[in-house]
């Protein structure tokens, strides 16, 4: 164990309004805006409440999204229309500008449990053509009382199909009872997400919905759990880019995403275009007062 490693807490966020689908935010926080380039993780369920998120706009990130349990119908503005079961990957990479809308399908009250991530992309990337990939079935890497499903990167030799822009590793881990041990890499920094249960991580016990961080240097982590419980494992490199995130857009200054919001706000090509909402979308909200700056890991 490190003495830079912390434990998150989360917050919750309503999302498509008071009575809409609540998540539970670990990243970003205020101080602690990235671990590798992953900058965003919501935690939604188990619940009933369904997912219902009319057309918004991206810039400068990969969304993705990781059902499990309760399947969602993702549609773009590149034309892609894809319900989305679990065990399945969907990565969009918004590049200069996208827009989809998400919602759920099959019977009202069904239950609903996922996790949904962004990365945010490099200079270059972020401002390049937008793509959608539907990955469904993925590599899994097995060990000694535990497999991952590998979303992004490797794990124990297990290479995910999907398209990353900076080194990552992004894995669903599911660990047997007792002690485990999962290998890591020495250049990347990690965090754990306790999905459905607590876990101890290295020692340190870690509640149901936090995160663990783990700083850089260490070639594996030790895992105990008293039953069969699932993980989320994500890390990269240290992203050293520094991000202006807000809403929804990701840029590297101010004027980004002032330019972003406007565009968006008169409907530019820029976004495209969502079939099957009409002209419904959630409106950009007003920009805060002060000017945005870079968001800097002040916590260690």
């Amino acid at each position: 164990m490190s003495e830079n490693d912390l434990t998150l807490g989360a917050r919750e966020v309503p999302l498509g309004g008071l009575r809409g689908l609540t998540v539970h935010r670990t990243l970003p926080q205020r101080g602690f805006p990235t671990v590798g380039a992953w900058c965003f993780v919501d935690h939604f369920g188990p619940t009933d409440h369904s997912m219902a998120v009319l057309p918004h706009p991206h810039t400068g990130l990969q969304t993705v999204t990781w059902p499990l349990a309760g399947e969602i119908r993702h549609r773009d503005s590149l034309g892609s229309d894809v319900v989305l079961k679990p065990g399945e990957l969907n990565l969009m990479t918004s590049g200069d500008g996208v827009s989809h809308s998400e919602f759920s399908v099959g019977d009202p009250g069904a239950p609903m449990h996922g996790i949904q991530l962004w990365v945010a992309l490099p200079s270059g990337a972020r401002t390049g053509a937008a793509g959608f990939e539907h990955h469904p079935d993925l590599p899994v890497a097995h060990g000694d009382g535990w497999t991952a499903t590998v979303l992004l990167g490797e794990v124990a030799g297990a290479a995910s199909p999907a398209t990353t822009y900076t080194p990552i590793v992004g894995a669903e881990l599911r660990v047997g009872p007792g002690w485990s041990t999962v290998p890591l890499r020495t250049d990347f920094e990690h965090a754990i997400l306790a999905v459905d249960g607590g876990a101890e991580i290295d020692g340190e016990p870690v509640a149901h919905r936090e995160l663990r961080y783990l700083a850089p240097g260490r070639s594996e982590v030790a895992l105990h759990v008293p039953t069969d419980t699932t993980l989320l494992l994500i890390g990269g490199e240290p992203f050293e880019e520094e991000l202006v995130m807000w809403w929804n857009f990701i840029g590297r200054s101010h004027e980004d995403i002032q330019d972003a919001r406007d565009d968006w706000q008169r409907a530019a090509e820029r976004f495209g275009h969502v079939d099957g909402h009409g002209t419904q979308v959630i409106p950009a909200p007003p920009l805060p007062e002060v000017r945005l700056t870079p968001r800097r890991r002040s916590v260690t």
